[in-house]
């Protein structure tokens, strides 16, 4: 009776509660969406640049107070929770925008919030925390406040980065005639890549919908290394249609290769492609319509990868995590083009001619020339596009030492860039602040290296050798640095929550920080140091394998910050009035101990389970087989199998045809053979299929259908979005995700329901013909079931294996039965039928037969003919 009277209560206190949070949620989204911007705006308008300035500079003074006060323990303590809780509110609004300039509006008072606090740490930090006792403790003291500053400053510039996203749409070609469209060339710059490879770039490029005679395509092979493989790229190029540049040295890689193609071509318009990034039909249509001012030098379209990075496929992270490089291309590319600074990716961009060769061309004297050369376009005066549609799908590493490489020729380039141009204050370089600001963010961000490992680092000093980096550390200091990072991670929600999930940046850097961290020091010290080194694209890792040269030293730093965990108790013990310093590292050493291991397991290679990287690419499937067809849909594809989904389960063999069907209507006709079938809850068939033998033409024609004839691939928007604490979460289940044993997927064989007659022959029945019916067959395999009073012998037909002879047709007298030789695999007791009293004795049995490999030539053909013969 009491527990029903609480339940009462509880639910007469919620119906009074309810309304009234809903009248304050509605409240403080009028005020803080609605009214309060359009005030600020109504108000801004009127104001010169210079007034804007004294105003800023008056609510900075006004906010002085509100970072220098310094509160007593307890009451930072409820400022803490106060702070956070406030942006938890914020968020829950922007849940329920509507529009983005709502999503904006919020944005932008999370920011205000977050530089508040970050102010209010920073100066606490400064004043009251820097430990100056001994210079052992002031050297770590000032490296690890390095650092910090380093993160602030960088938080600082991706705010100003993301403070507005420009979307784009395209421009329709349709509306200009063909004959003014400009004339494209297509380049494709390789050196030593898989010639398979190229070809399905080439392909692409070729099936782009542009006019014919507007558009040619170019292969610039820089491989005079490999006279062989030039040789097959030659005959590829005349087959395909397209043609091969050469050049007699390799100066400057891959920028002097596509300097050397535009004195010898000329279009007016250069796609560039690497020779992995496979173009969809329409890149050309909805990126040359930009064009049409004559101010944009260049058009940037996102990089994609349709096979999982290291990170992906070593965590195993199944695509439920955005992988490493949609931060960048889905919020800070476009933070960029709103600020008219989208820099050039290196590949799947349209550059006018024209302006290219007024800079030079392709810039030669860093590694990142792509950047470098925007750098040089918008120091011109011109304009840059970014176009937020995934249009080339290429190959990331497979092996984690090739992304790392990867990613630290990025460091070095963009290291390069900061110490050759200096971007932010270069007076040379004709830039307005913001893109400046925006330039230098980009060139600093690959600094991370060695702040991460400091982060790392400094509980340990601590821990180990009694090193304090932090002077006083405690619960005050936690105070203060709980909101500074809270609320930093709740405004970077917002543009962030689809793109980077909580805590796995920190993953990315520590997998990077030691290399990373010495290319760019040296690349300061030196900017000439260093090649471009090509990264290697199509490998297969075989069986797992840990990558130990590649993260010795992450290693040994897991090992360092797990032995500093055992000093735990000892100082509790020894030095109680230090307690809260060793239990505020101690939770600092768990989380980079958590993360360390995730990034060491991003080097713990997985098998490659199947020959080529499947995509749950959706198609209109089409399975012919014996003159009928049935139509499904594919859930899953690559170049050598599929899964598709069909609403009945079709009486078919094994061996059919699949026709394939893409968004814009190519077709692909394959033979195929289905490995398993499974039913689903919802009545649905899935058929795995294998693509048997295709041809050069099928294959070619598969590509097509795969990867160009895309309207939009299935990566453009994710549907997931950002949960800290379950993000968190799955980071610390990594490791027992790592060491799962990969289960094969279970199915049903497929086999066509028949009735037919058998005769089944045997030395060891003697001269014996024991009649059957034929229940299933396939183009392996035969089901026979019978029943007799003869001794069949199952124990010694099941061990030995023997081959039978069978006879089989529609009927007992069909004269034109098909004579086969079957292997036994198993014997299976099957239930008598009903027997009338008179009846003798007798056993019920099925067999189950396999063709054997080596007949298969001489039996192909009958079993062809009875799998189109026999019916139910």
């Amino acid at each position: 009776m009491v527990s029903f009277s609480k339940k009462r209560r509880s639910a007469r206190l919620q119906r009074y509660l309810q309304p009234l949070w809903q009248r304050l949620s509605t409240l403080a989204h009028t005020w803080l969406v609605d009214r309060l911007p359009a005030i600020f705006d109504w108000v801004l308008q009127w104001l010169s640049r210079q007034q804007l300035l004294v105003l800023a500079t008056a609510v900075g003074i006004f906010c002085i107070p509100l970072i220098t006060t310094r509160p007593s323990v307890w009451q930072q303590g409820l400022i803490t929770l106060l702070l956070i809780s406030m942006g938890q509110f914020v968020l829950q609004l922007e849940e329920q925008a509507q529009s983005n300039r709502t999503s904006e509006a919020l944005h932008l008072l999370l920011i205000a919030l977050s530089l508040l606090t970050t102010g209010r740490y920073l100066f606490y930090r400064s004043q009251y925390t820097l430990n100056f006792d001994n210079w052992i403790s002031s050297f770590f003291c000032l490296l690890l406040f390095s650092a910090e500053l380093y993160a602030i400053a960088t938080l600082v510039l991706t705010y100003f980065q993301t403070l507005k996203v420009k979307e784009r749409r395209s421009i329709d070609l349709s509306t200009i005639p063909t004959h003014q469209w400009p004339n494209v060339d297509i380049y494709i710059p390789t050196y030593n890549e898989d010639v398979e490879i190229v070809r399905k770039t080439v392909l692409g490029a070729i099936e782009t919908d542009y006019a014919r005679d507007k558009k040619r395509v170019y292969v610039l092979d820089d491989g005079r290394k490999y006279p062989e493989r030039r040789v097959e790229l030659q005959h590829m190029c005349d087959e395909l249609g397209a043609h091969l540049l050469v050049r007699d040295n390799n100066d400057h890689a891959k920028a002097g290769n596509i300097n050397t193609a535009l004195k010898r071509t000329e279009g007016d318009l250069v796609l560039i492609l690497d020779c992995d990034h496979i173009p969809a039909r329409n890149i050309l249509r909805e990126t040359v319509g930009f064009f049409k001012n004559p101010r944009v030098s260049l058009v940037q379209t996102p990089h994609w990868f349709y096979n999982p990075d290291p990170f992906e496929r070593n965590l195993l992270t199944e695509g439920r995590i955005p992988v490493g490089n949609e931060l960048f291309y889905k919020v800070l590319q476009k933070g960029n083009d709103f600020w008219n600074a989208a820099f050039f990716c290196g590949s799947a961009a349209v550059i006018r001619r024209q302006h290219l060769l007024q800079v030079g061309g392709i810039a030669t004297e860093t590694v990142t020339e792509d950047c470098h050369t925007a750098l040089r376009l918008h120091s011109l005066g011109y304009e840059t596009v970014y176009y937020d549609k995934i249009m080339v799908a290429g190959l990331a590493p497979e092996k984690f030492s090739a992304f790392v490489g990867q990613q630290v020729r990025w460091a070095r380039g963009m290291a390069q860039i900061l110490r050759l141009e200096n971007p932010l204050f270069n007076r040379k370089l004709k830039l307005r602040l913001s893109q400046r600001i925006c330039y230098f963010s980009a060139t600093s961000h690959f600094f991370f290296g060695f702040p991460r490992l400091m982060y790392a680092i400094a509980p340990n000093l601590f821990l180990l050798f009694g090193i304090s980096a932090v002077k006083g550390l405690g619960l005050e200091t936690l105070f203060y640095a709980l909101p500074h990072i809270a609320l930093s991670m709740q405004a970077n929600h917002i543009p962030y929550k689809h793109v980077r999930f909580s805590f796995w940046n920190e993953i990315y850097e520590f997998a990077l920080s030691f290399q990373a961290g010495i290319v760019t020091l040296l690349a300061l010290v030196n900017p000439k140091l260093g090649s471009f080194n090509v990264t290697d694209k199509g490998l297969t890792v075989s069986e797992r394998s840990f990558d130990l040269d590649t993260v010795r030293y992450l290693v040994i730093l897991g090992v360092i910050t797990g032995a500093s965990l055992l000093a735990i108790p000892f100082w509790l013990i020894l030095s109680p009035d230090d307690t809260q310093a060793v239990l505020v590292n101690a939770l600092w050493c768990v989380f980079n101990l958590l993360l360390v291991i995730a990034a060491c397991l991003a080097a713990f290679e997985q098998p490659q389970l199947r020959q080529a990287h499947r995509m749950p690419r959706q198609l209109k499937a089409i399975i012919h087989s014996e003159g009928q067809s049935w139509q499904g849909q594919t859930l899953n594809l690559s170049e050598s199998g599929a899964q598709i989904c069909m609403d009945v389960w079709p009486n078919i063999a094994d061996q059919i045809k699949v026709e394939l069907v893409g968004d814009y209507g190519a077709r692909v006709l394959l033979d195929a053979a289905i490995v398993r079938a499974t039913a689903t809850p919802k009545l649905q068939t899935l058929l795995s299929v294998k693509f048997v033998n295709p041809s050069r033409t099928q294959l070619d024609d598969l590509v097509v259908v795969i990867y160009c004839d895309v309207n939009q691939w299935y990566s453009q928007y994710r549907a997931e979005r950002d949960r800290p604490f379950q993000s968190l979460g799955f980071i610390v289940t990594s490791l027992k995700r790592a060491f799962r044993e990969f289960q094969p997927e279970r199915g049903v064989k497929v086999r066509k329901r028949v009735t037919a007659a058998a005769e089944l022959y045997w030395e060891g029945w003697g001269d014996q013909a024991l009649a059957a019916v034929v229940s299933e067959i396939s183009s392996q395999e035969i089901r026979v079931e019978l029943e007799t009073t003869v001794d069949l012998q199952q124990v010694h037909l099941e061990q030995s294996q023997p081959l039978l002879g069978l006879l089989v047709g529609q009927t007992a007298t069909d004269s034109n039965a098909q004579s086969l030789l079957a292997q036994v695999m198993q014997v299976e007791i099957l239930a008598p039928l009903a027997l009338t009293p008179t009846a003798p004795p007798s056993q019920r049995v099925a067999l189950e037969l396999r063709f054997p490999e080596s007949l298969k030539a001489k039996q192909q053909r009958k079993i062809k003919h009875l799998l189109r013969t026999l019916t139910e």
